[in-house]
């Protein structure tokens, strides 16, 4: 059994349908989210993330996990009892028992000391069974490339790049956080914020989105133009094909210097905490989207608006995109500052690095920046 999982999570390409793949695939799935979510429920203090903990409904995660041990359950029962993939299936029966075994969706949440050192265990849960059940899905529906499979090629250089950058989410927010204190700290104004603080909502998101837009727009034009900088964004150019996993592919030291320079003028300006959770849910969805293998232009607001078209053409190897569209969130500054591509194509043809130089495999990326003589 852990051989051919083993083989299997080594490999890509289309799941054979009629075997029990795709639905044992989905079953190992959700009984792994589930072993995990009962780790959370038994060491909330270690496994999960404060600022998450606040927002969290414990009965609503309680009937999701059950009903995601009832599928995961069943579709594996049903499997092994028709012999369809017996290997994957029982793999993930023996999951879903081990949940049950240590409590499964009834484990009692008792009170527990809130400063501990974490790892962001549900977030990454959360946001891997949240994008994957909205993405896959829309990408079925939208796919601008309809022969990429789900399991396309170096999807597991970038799930490993998913699985760090989220369960390090805590090393992260403290970081960024004190970096934005110790440097930015001395740039705040009372009056500035009292008055950004007290906008409506509505022009209080636009205000955040373009904000932060703006900087992220300057910091990733440096990372094309300095060539210290280009080590560590060469690791996320490096991506050959595009899907909603494909953004997750990010050197954590770049993680770190964006979110560090983003946060600093949303610190700075005082914007209040509703309109920092939409910033929030708008840049987590737009980091998601763009990157995903969908046919949307959205006409007109193309011009506005970056969408999958507007990033896509950031990521190709074909020359006259080179170095071009970089804003996340708003596609006129591009327009604003003369690097938009401009091309007579809808979509670009290659993606990646031009000359294909960065390594594959998480590690060896990782150390890519630091080793690199190019």
């Amino acid at each position: 059994m852990l051989e051919k999982l083993n083989e299997l999570t080594e490999s890509h390409g289309e799941l054979r349908r009629g075997s029990g793949l795709v639905s044992g695939v989905i079953a190992l799935s959700l009984g792994m989210l589930c072993f995990l979510g009962v780790l959370a429920f038994h060491f909330p203090e270690y496994l999960t993330t404060p600022e998450l903990r606040k927002s969290y409904d414990v009965d609503t995660l309680r009937m999701l996990m059950f009903a995601a041990l009832v599928i995961s359950g069943g579709i594996s029962l049903v499997n092994i009892l028709f012999n369809r993939s017996r290997w994957l299936s029982g793999a993930a029966f023996l999951l879903v028992a081990a949940t049950a075994l240590l409590g499964g969706h009834k484990v009692p949440v008792n009170d527990f000391a809130d400063n501990t050192p974490y790892i962001g265990l549900d977030w990454f849960i959360l946001d891997l069974l949240g994008s994957s059940l909205i993405f896959i899905f829309v990408e079925k529906l939208f796919a601008l490339r309809k022969d990429q499979p789900v399991f396309r090629a170096e999807w597991q250089t970038d799930f490993h790049h998913f699985v760090v950058n989220h369960m390090l989410v805590g090393f992260m927010l403290l970081a960024t956080n004190l970096m934005v204190h110790k440097f930015f700290g001395w740039a705040g104004n009372e009056g500035v914020r009292g008055w950004v603080e007290g906008l409506p909502f509505w022009a209080g998101v636009l205000l955040i989105v373009l904000v932060a837009d703006l900087v992220q727009y300057w910091t990733h034009r440096a990372y094309h133009q300095v060539p210290l900088l280009w080590r560590l964004h060469a690791v996320h150019h490096s991506v050959k094909s595009m899907d909603w996993l494909a953004g997750s592919r990010q050197h954590v030291a770049e993680v770190l210097i964006t979110r560090t320079l983003v946060l600093a003028p949303i610190y700075v300006l005082g914007f209040s905490k509703e309109v920092i959770d939409a910033y929030i849910v708008i840049v987590g969805f737009q980091a998601v989207f763009n990157h995903a293998n969908v046919s949307v232009r959205l006409g007109p607001l193309r011009y506005l608006i970056v969408t999958p078209n507007f990033h896509h053409w950031h990521h190709s190897q074909d020359q006259e995109a080179l170095d071009r569209n970089y804003a996340a969130h708003f596609a006129f500054i591009d327009h604003l500052f003369g690097t938009a591509v401009k091309s007579t194509r809808l979509w670009p043809e290659r993606y990646g690095v031009l000359g294909d130089y960065v390594p594959t495999g998480f590690f060896r990326q990782c150390k890519f920046p630091f080793t690199w003589r190019g």
